[in-house]
């Protein structure tokens, strides 16, 4: 079984201790801010209608065109809603399925280090192998050099992620050409995850790789609602892209939900048409909230690296004399009463990214203010130092 020795998501487990501490649970990613209320009385308005039964497999034609319409008039990318689009049951659905159809035994996925758990996951259900690529630190940044030398003749895709969960970095036009280089001289699929294409916070806005010169053709892109719009539980996702890797996703997609989500693909269809707006008020409001938290975390003795889009902060708890992140995330909740989420868990080696710990900022200004409160009392909760042998023999 291929995930016979997985268990509860790092996710779970750290959402159960804030639970049973009472802590502020900054380590899902998920907003407790409503959505815009337009997409809530659209969805209302669809349950009222009726709209409870089964959409087509692919979504509705509705959602379908709302989304060829953002990407024409924000990246210029032209699309069919009826051939080049499908409607997931959220993100993860997209990528899971884009997995499974497009890889597996024999096959290799380049992905950025750190990653998203679920990507490992998924790559394993189906029979391929994850191939890393580390970002640099301090800064998160891609070696093109690293990125080439890990293609090799079994390489089927590169999983690309910008902006970038655990970091919160957004890759530069500079990044995004050598990735979309060495994609065309290995005659590389790429699946690009930009769930978080709207939150960025300073400098160019997001780009896809799509767009750039020779993408368009071996590039499927998936968006969700749920980062967009605050809404994560209503888990309408969508992959775009040329028709036959679109047709490829929809073929094991019918296997996995089948379709989902009818009233509520109503309301993202609406909500898209009126995205500018929104975006705007969003951004800010987040750009506000990330501030605070980084100078909270700084202030508490971390070091915690801005993020330019996302709404995580990555941070370095060595400072704090900690050298184990999951130890530090576990011990969290009832040390200070705040959660977190360790980064190792991103990592192919744990060991390379052990001192490093994710907090998101997608909370209402009020519980980041008491988690900042509560998060300066860990420099006087640090752990004593360890003393070497001759120390303690003196």
């Amino acid at each position: 079984m291929r995930l016979a020795d997985v268990g509860p998501t790092v996710f779970t487990q750290m959402s159960e201790l804030a639970a049973r501490h009472g802590a502020i649970n900054l380590g899902q990613g998920f907003p407790d801010t409503p959505g815009p209320a337009l997409a809530v009385e659209s969805a209302v308005a669809a349950l009222r209608a009726g709209h409870h039964q089964y959409p087509p497999v692919p979504g509705l034609f509705e959602l379908r065109r709302a989304i060829v319409d953002h990407q024409r008039a924000r990246y210029g990318i032209d699309l069919d809603p009826a051939t080049e689009v499908v409607v997931t049951t959220g993100a993860s659905e997209a990528l899971a399925a884009a997995l499974l159809a497009l890889t597996g035994p024999g096959d290799e996925v380049v992905v950025l280090e750190p990653y998203y758990d679920a990507y490992a996951a998924c790559v394993a259900l189906a029979g391929a192998t994850l191939v890393p690529v580390r970002l640099t630190t301090p800064g998160f940044t891609l070696d093109p050099a690293v990125l080439r030398a890990a293609v090799t003749p079994r390489t089927k895709v590169l999983l690309l992620n910008t902006p970038h969960n655990p970091t919160g970095t957004v890759l530069p036009p500079e990044s995004l050409g050598q990735i979309a280089e060495t994609a065309r001289a290995h005659d590389l699929l790429v699946i690009a995850d930009e769930v978080y294409e709207h939150l960025v916070f300073e400098g160019p806005p997001h780009q896809p790789v799509a767009a750039l010169p020779g993408m368009a053709e071996r590039t499927l892109t998936i968006g969700s609602a749920g980062k967009t719009f605050s809404v994560t539980g209503w888990k309408v996702g969508w992959a775009t892209g040329p028709r036959e890797l679109v047709e490829a996703v929809t073929a094991v997609k019918q296997y996995l939900s089948f379709s989902s989500g009818t009233p509520f693909q109503h309301a993202v269809a609406d909500a898209l048409r009126l995205l500018p707006g929104h975006l705007a008020e969003l951004r800010d409001s987040l750009r506000r909230r990330r501030d605070l938290l980084v100078a909270g975390l700084n202030a508490a003795g971390l070091i915690a690296h801005v993020p330019r889009g996302t709404y995580f902060v990555t941070a370095d708890i060595s400072p704090l004399g900690e050298p184990d992140g999951l130890a530090f995330c576990r011990s969290l909740p009832a040390r200070c009463g705040v959660a977190a989420i360790p980064n190792q868990v991103f990592y192919a080696d744990p060991q390379a990214g052990r001192h490093f710990v994710r907090f998101t900022f997608c909370k209402q200004r009020a519980v980041l203010d008491e988690a900042v409160a509560r998060l300066a009392t860990l420099r006087r909760t640090r752990p004593a130092p360890t003393l070497r042998t001759e120390e303690t023999n003196a």
